[in-house]
């Protein structure tokens, strides 16, 4: 297998391919990653989302926003408005921002409702600036449409720091990193072909006492009772990638319902959920 490393919106990835990836198409990963960065990243002055923070108006957004707006709109029901992607400034507000402050402000900005923006793809209508954070799916998006890129011949698997996508032909082993100690594992799951497996955890990005990137939309704050998610979806990174933050929020059993997929979480107190069929063991 042949590892192609590389920083793409802010962190690392890695794509494992069984011969080395020929020049154009490189090129095509990194003008897709490019692309995606240009519209939906809060942390470039040059975005759409950027501009969508500055004024508003009618945003025409490209063609993968049907899929990913649609999906958190899902979200948004099943987790009874936890999960909003309007929640942009309030995690700058609280010290998550362009210029990586880690500095809150006295009173951050209350998250708008998502019923205050209109969606009809492919335009999204604001009626004041808001700011988008669609970092509970957008990366788990982004693996798929570079996965789409690479042909099916060479079984790219691709981590994009935690959101892995395996494209191989047997499956792969996946330690689930203890939130509160990388040197131990909760547990390791097998990672199927054609499945993704995407982790959250409240210790990935925090900044302070209590501050961490992992808001629930309803109050503007980060969450306490979920420290680290694991969930297991078929085909697709973004829908794992969403289910595992909106699993900080909902129950099991309404997420269960809803979305094919398996999860685990751990909880503040120690307690650690799975469901029946996850393709690994947990250790407790």
């Amino acid at each position: 297998m042949h590892a192609w490393q590389l920083e793409a919106i802010g962190t690392a990835w890695q794509i494992d391919t069984r011969e080395p990836l020929a020049a154009g198409e490189t090129a095509a990963v990194l003008d897709r990653i490019e692309q995606f960065d240009r519209v939906w990243s809060r942390f470039r002055d040059d975005s759409i989302v950027a501009a969508m923070a500055r004024e508003p108006g009618a945003w025409e957004l490209p063609d993968e926003a049907t899929e990913l707006l649609g999906f958190y709109a899902e979200l948004h029901e099943a987790t009874g408005g936890a999960v909003n992607p309007l929640i942009g400034r309030t995690l700058s507000d609280l010290g998550y921002d362009a210029d990586y402050s880690l500095v809150p402000a006295a009173e951050p900005a209350a998250v708008p409702s998502w019923e205050s923006v209109s969606w009809r793809s492919p335009v999204l209508t604001t009626a004041e600036p808001v700011l988008l954070d669609v970092g509970a799916g957008g990366k788990g998006l982004l693996v798929d449409l570079v996965a789409g890129l690479i042909p099916q011949s060479q079984g790219a698997t691709i981590d994009a720091s935690g959101d892995i996508r395996h494209g191989g032909s047997a499956p792969i082993r996946v330690a689930l990193e203890h939130p509160h100690d990388p040197a131990r594992a909760i547990g390791v799951v097998e990672l199927a072909p054609g499945h993704a497996l995407c982790a959250s955890a409240t210790n990935r990005r925090t900044w302070g006492d209590g501050l961490h990137h992992v808001i629930d939309a309803r109050t503007g704050r980060p969450t306490t009772d979920v420290v680290a998610t694991w969930v297991v979806a078929p085909q697709s990174c973004m829908r794992a990638d969403g289910l595992a933050t909106a699993h900080f929020f909902a129950g099991p059993d309404v997420l269960m319902g809803r979305f094919q997929h398996e999860f685990v979480r751990m909880h503040a107190d120690g307690r650690v959920q799975w469901s029946p069929d996850f393709p690994g063991e947990v250790f407790v």
